[in-house]
């Protein structure tokens, strides 16, 4: 799955799905789609992306307690 991060706009492919959809998990390990050359895998925190068209990833996936508020 292909996310973007919101400070730089660059794509950053996600490799732990389950990591992403974890609300108890702050960070994602994925991998910077920057260059000919395939970048290390590194933790992305995920208040910090998005989805490719702009929008935010769902409260679910980010916030553990999304049903109290």
């Amino acid at each position: 799955m292909l996310l973007k991060n919101k400070q730089d706009d660059e794509l950053i492919e996600i490799s732990e799905i389950d990591e992403l959809i974890d609300p108890f998990k702050d960070k994602v390990t994925g991998q910077m789609q920057a260059g000919q050359n395939e970048q290390p895998p590194e933790p992305f925190d995920k208040q910090n992306l998005v989805f490719p068209s702009g929008e935010s990833l769902p409260q679910c996936w980010l916030d553990s307690n999304y049903k109290l508020k």
